[in-house]
């Protein structure tokens, strides 16, 4: 509320709370400094407190990840329908692939003003080779073509890729690049104490899409040959994703003392500050703010030279990227950064830099509150 006017009203459809604690709520607390009346639905879990103590309307939401029941899914698009009803917001902010797909309709049959989606990758549908993701990609992207494609809409995707893919199937104008969700540099920034002993880090959402097997393989292959390194494996267990990798295998692999894994970790520049270098073998990312925090915090990085790492890390100067599933590749580049410690100083520095001038939190929110006001002005508010 700004001189006792309430401002547009702008509402965020995010699949999970941990994900808009975590890639949204500095977008959220921007919107509603700017005058706009913020309103989170979403599927609640750990952080409803939080939200709530932030001072944002808080509307829980049936919608999962998981679920494939077709009448829970369109009993879930029936409530979205109740809920852009009865909040009637100028703008949805749409995050993720159910809510861009599930939000659109019921924002179409609720008469929406204006539609906000962003993709944060292209998700398990477009990176995997299973048989059902092939099976549902067609009518995925007839999907998008019906419903994202309105003079209404805006879609939001993190690096050129994911752009020139969705350009092949909705108009150019209805697109626009924002890199990332950004990071606090003011946070995450680097530190001098380091074990003596190089930790290679991969925090992830334990997944075998984001390269956790190659990742255990490359180590495996780098003890054999004697390199003195500790592997660390931080990052919940995605139980609600396909790919999935299994708690038992985990705790296989952290018995048998080939990497540790560390779990969910509160405290991540705790973590960061404590590594030499991160390591994202990934399939495919939109932009992995995982890779921007380790590189604000000064790691250098060893990734995949695949859509959305590649937006972060330029080949021998802020790290290395290396062939995605190319496990002998991923062990090369590592024991290149752990045997030379002037090497990962340097593309370090480089790595921190980038970030300041490219992928600042301010640079992104300034970019998506510029979009909202936009979307508003062409309807003359």
């Amino acid at each position: 509320m700004v001189g006792g006017t309430i401002g547009p009203k702008l509402l965020f459809l995010v699949t999970e709370d941990w994900y808009f604690r975590s890639h949204r709520l500095p977008i959220a607390r921007a919107a509603r400094v700017r005058g706009f009346d913020v309103v989170i639905a979403t599927h609640v879990q750990d952080h409803e407190e939080l939200i709530r103590r932030e001072g944002f309307k808080l509307i829980p939401i049936r919608l999962s990840r998981k679920s494939r029941n077709p009448l829970q899914e369109v009993l879930a698009i029936v409530d979205l329908i109740e809920i852009y009803r009865k909040e009637r917001p100028d703008i949805v902010h749409h995050v993720a692939m159910k809510p861009v797909l599930y939000g659109s309709i019921a924002a179409h049959l609720a008469g929406i003003p204006y539609i906000v989606n962003a993709l944060a990758g292209m998700g398990y549908v477009f990176t995997s080779n299973h048989l059902q993701a092939k099976l549902i990609r067609p009518f995925i992207k007839m999907a998008f073509a019906f419903l994202l494609g309105g003079n209404n809409t805006l879609t939001i995707v993190q690096n050129p890729d994911d752009f020139n893919l969705l350009q092949s199937i909705v108009s150019e104008k209805s697109l626009v690049i924002i890199k990332g969700s950004g990071v606090d540099t003011g946070d995450f920034k680097p530190s001098p104490n380091k074990e003596v002993t190089p930790v290679v880090l991969m925090a992830s959402r334990m997944l075998w899409d984001k390269g956790v097997g190659e990742f255990v393989a490359a180590a495996k292959i780098l003890q054999q040959e004697g390199v003195a390194a500790r592997f660390v494996l931080v990052g919940d267990i995605d139980h609600d994703n396909p790919s999935a990798v299994p708690a038992a295998k985990l705790k296989e692999w952290h018995d048998g003392k080939v990497v540790e894994y560390w779990g969910h970790r509160k405290n991540m520049l705790e973590v960061f500050q404590g590594a030499h270098i991160a390591c994202l073998p990934s399939y495919r990312e939109g932009l992995p703010k995982v890779l921007l925090e380790a590189a604000a915090c000064g790691l250098p990085i060893v990734t995949t030279d695949t859509p959305g790492c590649r937006e972060i890390v330029r080949d021998q100067i802020n790290g290395l990227l290396v062939p995605v599933k190319d496990i002998k590749a991923l062990a090369l580049a590592l024991k290149n950064l752990i045997m030379n410690h002037a090497l990962r100083l340097r593309m370090g520095e480089r790595g921190r830099t980038i970030v300041e001038n490219e992928f600042s939190l301010e640079k992104v929110v300034d970019e998506t509150i510029s979009l909202y006001n936009n979307l508003l002005q062409t309807r003359g508010r």
